[in-house]
């Protein structure tokens, strides 16, 4: 019986013995897939870096103009040195301009005195003219009044007899009508060199509105003198290195004339990829960067940008693709890459140093 019993449960196990293996086989397939997704996907997305040997280290470089033409008094800067916003750079002799801003300020003061007297004179005219009208009429009321005596006795004289009168009354009578009409005429003409108040009034507001002009010119006059006294002193925009002098103390300068400039300390990387290294390019992408002038230098940074128009768009003459003689060319696009590490202040990155950076398109 347990010979029997012994057989069954051999076979029974030889039975159960395949499966275990076809499990394992079947796991085995399952990792052996995921690892080739893995691996197809890490094809895709590794060993896809993009670098180009056409870049160059790029920043602001600002340039140092003077406002104002002048000797050169006081140059306070010299190559390559570091400045601050703010600081004194150079002087340009101000002799000329303190003289102009002085008799700008004289001349406003002058204008200003003028204003004040027309202002007075216009409340004056504001209560003179209307008083001199109504002078005017009562002088010629009374003159009408007057005439009425001396017209009535001038009739009275003439009217009655001969012989109840004499000549001499009435030449008398006569003169007095006739100065009585006189001064009517005299006394309507005033009258009417009276009436036009609102003119007289209106000639005398519009000189104050012209002398309030002329303060104003003249406030400017002296405003840009003022500016010009400032402008004598020219002085940084911003911290940065000054480069490129190309003014020395004695020296006359113009309006305008490039001094040198300042570099400011932020520096970035121009890249110019080519179109078709653009496809997985996107913002924040990391970028290793090695400069040429220091090869153990390593700098760090990231896809800060992609201009919106190839370097050929902004040429002083870009193509015409639509003359027919156009052949097709790989362009190239300038990418900004900010630098993020790796910066050694005993190695400065002067503009327009060669680089190349690689971009890590995963």
């Amino acid at each position: 019986m347990s010979d029997v019993e012994t057989q069954e449960d051999v076979q029974a196990q030889t039975r159960r013995a395949p499966r275990p293996r076809k499990h394992k086989i079947l796991v085995a397939a399952i990792a052996g897939a995921a690892l080739a997704a893995a691996g197809i996907a890490y094809s895709l997305t590794s060993g896809k870096d993009v670098s180009t040997d056409d870049a160059y280290t790029d920043g602001r470089a600002i340039t140092v103009a003077p406002h104002v033409a002048g000797y050169v008094e006081t140059l306070d800067v010299t190559d390559n040195q570091f400045v601050h916003a703010g600081q004194l750079l150079v002087r340009v002799q101000c002799t000329d301009y303190m003289a102009a801003r002085a008799h700008a300020q004289g001349s406003l003061e002058s204008t200003e005195g003028q204003l004040a007297s027309a202002q007075s004179q216009l409340q004056i005219a504001r209560i003179t003219y209307p008083a001199k009208l109504a002078e005017a009429q009562a002088t010629l009321a009374t003159q009408r009044a007057n005439l009425f005596k001396t017209q009535s006795e001038f009739d009275r004289q003439h009217e009655i007899p001969a012989e109840a009168t004499t000549s001499h009354n009435v030449d008398y009578a006569t003169a007095d009508r006739n100065a009585a009409e006189s001064q009517v005429q005299e006394a309507q003409a005033q009258q009417r060199q009276a009436e036009p108040v609102d003119l007289h009034i209106a000639d005398a507001a519009a000189r104050v509105q012209q002398l309030q002009g002329d303060v104003k010119t003249g406030q400017a006059d002296l405003d840009q003198a003022n500016l010009n006294v400032g402008w004598c002193d020219i002085r940084a925009p911003q911290d940065g290195w000054v480069t490129k002098r190309q003014v020395e103390k004695g020296d006359y300068v113009q309006v305008g004339q490039q001094l040198f400039s300042i570099v400011s300390p932020e520096v970035w990387v121009t890249a110019n990829f080519k179109e078709n290294e653009l496809t997985h390019m996107r913002a924040g992408q990391s970028v290793s960067i090695a400069v040429d002038a220091y090869p153990d230098l390593k700098l760090k940074g990231h896809v800060d940008s992609i201009q919106l128009g190839s370097g050929g768009r902004f040429t002083a003459f870009p193509a015409e693709n639509a003359t027919g003689n156009f052949v097709k060319i790989v362009q190239r696009v300038p990418v900004k890459i900010v630098i993020d590490s790796g910066m050694n202040p005993n190695r400065p990155l002067p503009l327009n140093l060669s680089v190349e950076p690689s971009v890590e398109l995963r």
